[in-house]
């Protein structure tokens, strides 16, 4: 499941834009420059469509199916141009409002199960391993006790402790849905992938970020049930969406969530 800010299109004069924030594409490409947007060209054998994706600094790259003339990338980037430049400007001004925050520290915010938690951090330099617990009976905090070992890196000790909660609920999840689809994965691993929220193979092999533990249950859920159906239909034919829906009826909410907040949560630990 991709999380990246991107335009579709199937054909010359036909695209979608979805905004989902994100970062990098994988592969190599070529600078190219269209009505004075310059951006990266890249293809593949696999594409069978334009597609058009903001990287992480707002440089468009655009992949084109392997046989596809090069003249249809430039024709697709100037008509995606207003577009672009809304893309760009909505990440500048989301960038300027992250970095407004101030660094991460005692004091700060930091949104985990899609609420905003206060941090409390306290830095023992006797102390031999760092403890992490978040406690909403009052006020939704995550108290640190951070050790001398780490070295007061608050951000890489919460990463860990994220991580590991990440795991926990995602296999509760899993757990919880599989048996309602009737598949049962060979394995799940929690990754930081920079470009998708959760990933199947065909070995039956499941990957999630450990971001989707800042996200709401439900758009944690959603994640799960997403890639726990490419167990029993890949790819994303309509009877692949139908199925999605009858699990998690609120499906484009969840979608939404996620286009909306998605650089907030690869941002979350600067």
């Amino acid at each position: 499941m991709d999380s990246r800010t991107e335009a579709r299109g199937s054909s010359e004069a036909n695209a979608r834009a979805v905004a989902t924030g994100g970062a990098s594409a994988p592969g190599t490409a070529v600078a190219r420059e269209a009505a004075g947007v310059a951006y990266r060209l890249r293809r593949s054998p696999r594409a069978r469509r334009l597609r058009l994706v903001l990287d992480g600094d707002g440089t468009p790259i655009v992949t084109l199916p392997a046989r596809a003339p090069t003249r249809l990338a430039d024709e697709f980037v100037v008509s995606r141009r207003d577009w672009i430049v809304r893309q760009r400007a909505r990440f500048a001004a989301e960038r300027a409002q992250h970095q407004a925050r101030g660094r991460l520290g005692d004091g700060s915010m930091l949104v985990f199960s899609g609420q905003a938690h206060r941090l409390e951090v306290r830095l023992l330099a006797g102390r031999r391993t760092t403890r992490i617990q978040h406690d909403d009976a009052v006020e939704a905090t995550i108290r640190v006790w951070l050790s001398g070992a780490d070295g007061g890196a608050l951000a890489a000790a919460l990463e860990r402790w994220l991580r590991k909660e990440a795991r926990a609920a995602i296999e509760r999840r899993v757990a919880a849905r599989a048996p309602q689809l009737g598949v049962s994965p060979a394995a799940v691993s929690i990754r930081d992938p920079r470009t998708r929220w959760g990933s199947a193979s065909r070995r039956g092999r499941l990957s999630f970020s450990w971001r989707l533990v800042l996200a709401p249950p439900a758009v944690l859920d959603y994640v799960v049930v997403h890639e726990l159906v490419h167990l029993a239909i890949f790819g994303h034919p309509p009877a692949f969406w139908a199925l999605v829906r009858s699990l998690v009826p609120d499906a484009s909410s969840a979608r939404s969530w996620l286009r909306e907040h998605a650089r907030e949560l690869h941002w979350s630990l600067e």
